[in-house]
């Protein structure tokens, strides 16, 4: 694989409910797939579609770890009503995360509430999430409050802002609890990168890429990958990135503009918008 098997193996986790997707394969295949094209991490959706002894199964025989998937049933945490069930689905959804080598559990804050004050929705997810992060951190896995756009792909969502979701994470004020930053959904809202990570890379769990606009691959949209990339790195945050994209062709090939990025940060040179050396480096 070159010069990319570093990262694809330590850093890059590969989103099986659209890459590796080709042929019509099966999750589990999905699974062996991106393992053999050097995967060490894969994640995906929700588990309740899936057959999990099979997934299982394929972890266990390829040896990757899943890094996030969603918490099940998802909930409406600006909803007090439904607290109880996620509260349930976080305790069911950590003991699956046991069994398949998951660190970290997804959670949304579902659709505004038509007529209730923002503030008061905002605080009935924080609380939520207060109540949750100790059963989390019991099983040993991380939530993962999740904003996304409501431009294009989730119109009536609640949480469509990096900066609310890190005030909410902040007003949580638990190491179990970090935010899930979307650059696509981010990008989609009109937010630059850099001006809503300042500072904030510390309250980041993992990160998911795609492009913009379509959600394709690195490389096919807008968005400035290297000045990008490198405003996550002055952001304090070093983890995991998610391929969380559509690809306009086979994964394989769709994976060669980010390998393109490797060599470049594996050739010591220097990404002139910051002037600081690469953080892609495997």
């Amino acid at each position: 694989m070159g010069g990319g098997e570093g990262l694809l193996s330590g850093q890059l986790t590969a989103c099986i409910e659209w890459l590796f997707a080709e042929g019509g394969r099966s999750i589990p295949d999905r699974v062996r797939a991106a393992a053999a094209a050097g995967f060490s991490q894969i994640e995906f959706w929700g588990a309740g579609d899936k057959n999990v002894g099979e997934l299982e199964e394929a972890i266990n025989e390829t040896g990757v770890s899943v890094t996030a998937f969603v918490s099940e049933p998802p909930a409406r945490l600006v909803d007090p009503t439904t607290h109880a069930d996620f509260l349930l689905g976080v305790e069911r959804s950590s003991r699956l995360a046991s069994r398949l080598h998951a660190r970290n559990l997804i959670v949304l804050s579902g659709d505004a509430l038509p007529g209730v004050e923002r503030k008061r929705q905002r605080e009935s997810v924080t609380r939520a999430l207060a109540s949750a992060a100790p059963i989390a951190s019991q099983a040993g896995v991380n939530l993962l409050l999740e904003p996304l756009n409501t431009r294009v792909d989730h119109p009536g969502y609640f949480l469509d802002s990096t900066s609310e979701g890190f005030e909410a994470i902040r007003e949580v004020n638990h190491p179990a609890v970090r935010l899930l930053y979307d650059m696509y959904h981010s990008v989609v809202m009109g937010e630059d990168p850099a001006r809503v990570l300042s500072g904030s890379g510390a309250l980041v769990g993992h990160v998911h890429v795609a492009d913009v606009p379509g959600r394709r691959e690195p490389g096919t949209g807008t968005i400035d990958w290297l000045r990008e990339l490198s405003a996550l790195r002055l952001s304090g945050y070093d983890g995991t990135v998610g391929l969380e994209y559509r690809p306009t062709r086979d994964t394989e090939s769709s994976l060669a503009f980010f390998r393109g990025l490797i060599a470049v940060w594996n050739e010591d040179r220097v990404d002139a918008v910051t002037g600081t050396d690469g953080w892609l480096r495997s």
